[in-house]
């Protein structure tokens, strides 16, 4: 069995849809819960690294102390041992910081359902290979990605984040939208009054049912854009033989 390392920044977070391709591919994730202190192992035993979202912003080391850790980590696996990542979020933020970007808050956030696009680079880059120019994604940031680390290819962009989608070579892509969440992690929020008043603060009151009734329909399409991602990636790893 192959083994996931899991960068976990909250609770009752997790990866969502990556569970089952993980389970697909014999392989087993082990979670690190980065808020509660939980020490990051020696990286040489995983075969994949998979940074979660999170409510901490990439900047605040005073803090979350662990946070200058985690990025070291993540130099260490995406520049020194070049092995296959996937970021999603903050996951995406911590990518591009730990690899000489520039992440700050965003001129506009984004909560909901919006629209990317993808870049004209994008079009022939291995880890795109068969995606439509345009898809609709869950978003749910207030910061972003300014300045892209050299070496780094941005793949997607929006009209209020132009840095959507990172790649290092074939093995690093991050998401600055939330390409994980399922139908299952939206019925989820319910029951987490915390996740619900800060969806009202950032979109009013009634934003659950809302959210809800904009991204129910649109998750196959989410579903098939998220897993010709992970396929691409797996694959030009060689992860998957």
């Amino acid at each position: 069995m192959k083994r996931a390392l899991v960068f976990q920044h909250m609770d009752h977070d997790h990866p969502g849809r990556f569970l089952d391709y993980f389970a697909e591919d014999g392989i087993v994730p082990e979670a690190v819960r980065l808020f509660e202190g939980q020490d990051i192992p020696p990286l040489a035993p995983y075969d994949f690294l998979f940074v979660l979202g999170g409510a901490q912003d990439t900047w605040q080391e005073e803090q979350h102390p662990w946070l200058a850790a985690e990025k070291q980590a993540i130099r260490e696996w995406v520049a020194d041992r070049a092995k296959p990542y996937f970021g999603v979020c903050l996951g995406h933020q911590l990518l591009a910081a730990a690899l000489g970007g520039e992440v700050a808050p965003a001129d506009e956030g984004e909560v909901g359902v919006f629209d990317v696009a993808l870049t004209g680079g994008a079009e022939s880059h291995r880890l795109m290979r068969g995606l439509g120019p345009r898809h609709k994604v869950m978003q749910w940031h207030m910061a972003e990605v300014k300045r892209v680390p050299d070496g780094a290819e941005v793949l997607a962009s929006s009209a209020r984040a132009p840095v959507q989608a990172l790649a290092v070579g074939e093995h690093a892509v991050s998401t600055q939208f939330h390409c994980e969440f399922t139908p299952q992690t939206v019925a989820g929020w319910a029951s987490l009054p915390n996740y619900l008043s800060s969806l009202e603060r950032h979109l009013g009151a009634g934003a659950y049912p809302r959210i809800v009734r904009d991204c129910f329909p649109l998750m196959p399409g989410m579903a098939r854009m998220t897993r010709a991602i992970y396929d691409n990636l797996v694959t030009a790893t060689g992860l998957r033989k």
